[in-house]
């Protein structure tokens, strides 16, 4: 590694941070130029922290996207709160990402406090979503607004959907970065195995799919992921509901709900690995399993 030899590389960790559904995931994905996040238009698609690592020449970012904070009690949200808790001690900088077409919420206050209790005490980047809901005026006044709690925070606007101002947030990020190593292989792109990419995009797809407050009690593992000889992935996995009338919804009348679920993942999934899947999905119920501090474990999320 060549780059670890340069005096002025730099690297660290960088985490996104913001309330639920405010764009971190599609903002990651655009950074690396290809999807290894679930996206879904309801909040709470990511539940655990993902490594997004972006290497050039001259730096090595490793981005830390986050759960949006929660006000529920049970287990499952004491542990999204956790994963967020743990990004802002353990991060070199934070990128608090606000949407400009609703901000200064309750969630952005807790947020806001949140950074300021932490032990680290990291450079802080707000960045303001949605560019182009916001003209000059607005986002001065935003932008003073936030300061007087993070008085050291930059402040600049950005549209993770279309990428404008995405590149100058880049050139910020390298420039907060300290001097360091290069922690990863420069073609190495997340921490995360394939099979649990594959299950957040499995499961960003039942949010968007089914209705109301459904998607909030759908957990998803996958059990098998194999490439065959003829260079079909094959995934099997499971959609884990909290009660069996549940389970009709999810399957729907004659299985059609279903289908259509697994046709919508196969094709995401064939766009994210470029290869043909065989998508092969069961549906179980794991009751209160939001509560189930085993079960969170074996899908990857600590309990609280």
């Amino acid at each position: 590694m060549e780059n670890n030899q340069e005096s002025e590389f730099r690297s660290g960790f960088v985490a996104l941070i913001g309330k639920p559904n405010v764009g971190k995931s599609t903002l990651l994905n655009r950074l690396l130029g290809q999807p290894i996040a679930g996206i879904s238009a309801k909040p709470q698609t990511t539940r655990r922290r993902q490594l997004g690592i972006l290497t050039a020449k001259e730096y090595q970012i490793i981005f830390v996207d986050t759960p949006g904070l929660t006000d529920a009690k049970d287990k499952l949200a004491k542990s999204i709160n956790s994963e967020v808790q743990f990004a802002l001690n353990d991060s070199d900088l934070l990128v608090l990402l606000v949407d400009a077409s609703n901000p200064a919420e309750t969630m952005d206050e807790k947020l806001l406090d949140a950074i300021q209790a932490s032990r680290k005490q990291p450079p802080v980047l707000v960045v303001f979503n949605k560019a182009d809901r916001l003209n000059k005026s607005t986002f001065a006044q935003l932008s003073a607004l936030y300061r007087e709690k993070l008085p050291q925070a930059r402040t600049l606007q950005i549209s993770a959907l279309d990428g404008s101002g995405v590149k100058t947030m880049l050139q910020e990020i390298v420039g907060l970065l300290p001097l360091g190593p290069q922690y990863f292989p420069e073609e190495q792109i997340t921490e995360d195995y394939e099979r649990d990419i594959a299950a957040e995009m499995i499961r960003a797809v039942c949010m968007d799919m089914l209705a109301e407050e459904m998607p909030y009690s759908i957990a998803t593992q996958v059990q098998s992921y194999k490439e065959r000889e003829n260079g079909t992935l094959y995934i099997d996995a499971t959609i884990y509901v909290e009660r069996e009338s549940q389970k009709g919804i999810v399957i729907g009348r004659k299985g059609q709900m279903i289908r259509e679920i697994g046709t919508k993942a196969r094709e995401e999934l064939e766009r994210v690995t470029g290869q043909n899947v065989f998508l092969e999905l069961v549906v179980k119920v794991q009751k209160d399993w939001k509560n189930d501090q085993a079960f969170l474990k074996q899908i990857g999320l600590s309990g609280g």
